[in-house]
């Protein structure tokens, strides 16, 4: 385990405000992080899925490093953009 893991595992354990803003904030990361990777394997550039979503290059961006607040019907139309299927699991937390 990295020294890192251990730290967020530690103050989590001691401060329960930290643990649910990690989680959220993992959360939002990790959702446009996949985004981006679906977009570079689609092989597109933000241009590109913002000319085929009808907005700006500055949208696509800000849904990929913001996650935080994207409508499903957005995702999907991404999805749909990039050439890929939207699939939603929903599954109990199991810590950090």
């Amino acid at each position: 385990m990295s020294d890192v893991k251990r730290y967020i595992q530690k103050r989590a354990k001691r401060d329960s405000e930290f643990a649910q803003n990690y989680e959220a904030g993992y959360a939002d990361f990790k959702i446009g992080v996949i985004l981006r990777q679906a977009r570079e394997s689609a092989g597109l550039t933000q241009e590109e899925v913002a000319r085929k979503l009808r907005t700006k290059k500055s949208a696509i961006s800000r849904i990929e490093n913001h996650a935080d607040d994207v409508r499903l019907s957005t995702l999907r139309r991404y999805a749909d953009a990039v050439g890929a299927n939207l699939q939603i699991k929903l599954a109990h937390s199991q810590g950090i």
